[in-house]
């Protein structure tokens, strides 16, 4: 039985030509508002995958996104964040795209369309049995996707991937599928636009709670970013100052001195 392309029917708005600028954005935004509460019934898969990515990753595991086009981008994005935001090395949370860096910027033709692609990107990392691979591919059907996913899987890897389409190929080819089925997009087709943004929630919420359940994160505080800017170390300072009832010059010294806030808010407790 072929697969049902949701993300390919027609869009439930016509004639989007004729429409006036302030019609336009109301019937996206419209449309926009759907896709949270599609999100919210993936919760339990969502949930299953994360445990799951947290135990490899606590025996040493990397995590890593490969996608083709947009949602390819997507999980760059959300790989290059992660080292800024929690501290953690780079080539912890890895990104690969078909077509390469230079599909970043600029669409390599037929690229998603090579089955053995996408494993031979990931064998350029020397992944072992303790790393994830998560596919991301709107449609589910990305050839670059399937074939990485089937790889890695048959060779002992956790497998998952966010996927908008139920029963697409993507989904069928790894353990944990996460599908978030967001209907129809407002310009057909255009998945870019609804099933990115559901992407882009979705790989927010397993970065964000793997982190946290590897204590990454404490209280509700970044506490091991990266001070790489002046407005991180203002903020890492504010945090120092709250954390230790400091003032800025005592909380900024601080922080300077020992390089984190986890650092520093452990050094001022001593009483350094």
């Amino acid at each position: 039985m072929p697969m049902e392309r949701i993300t390919e029917s027609p869009s439930r708005y016509d004639h989007l030509e004729r429409m006036g600028t302030a019609e336009l954005l109301r019937s996206i935004n419209a449309e926009d508002r759907t896709v949270p509460e599609a999100v919210a019934q993936a919760i339990p898969d969502i949930g299953r995958l994360v445990d799951e990515i947290t135990e490899r990753m606590q025996r040493g595991g990397r995590l890593f996104y490969i996608g083709a086009g947009t949602s390819g981008r997507l999980g760059i994005v959300d790989a290059s964040e992660c080292p800024p935001t929690f501290g953690v090395p780079h080539g912890m949370v890895v990104g690969l795209i078909a077509g390469g860096d230079r599909a970043i910027r600029k669409a390599v033709e037929f690229a998603e369309d090579d089955r053995e692609q996408g494993w031979k990107d990931l064998q350029e990392h020397a992944v072992g049995t303790d790393d994830t691979v998560i596919g991301i591919a709107a449609s589910g059907g990305t050839p670059y996707v399937t074939g990485a996913l089937e790889h890695a899987r048959a060779a002992g890897l956790l497998t998952g991937c966010i996927t908008c389409n139920p029963g697409s190929p993507v989904a069928l080819a790894c353990e944990h599928p996460v599908v978030v089925v967001v209907g129809p997009e407002f310009v057909t087709g255009s998945t870019r636009m609804k099933s990115g943004t559901a992407q882009k929630l979705v790989l927010n919420m397993i970065s964000t709670s793997v982190m946290i359940k590897l204590g990454r994160v404490k209280g509700n505080r970044m506490v091991d970013m990266q001070l790489s800017n002046n407005k991180l170390v203002d903020r890492g300072t504010r945090m120092v100052m709250e954390a230790l009832q400091v003032d800025y010059e005592a909380a900024n010294a601080l922080l300077r001195k020992h390089g984190s806030v986890r650092k520093a808010v452990e050094a001022g407790g001593k009483g350094s």
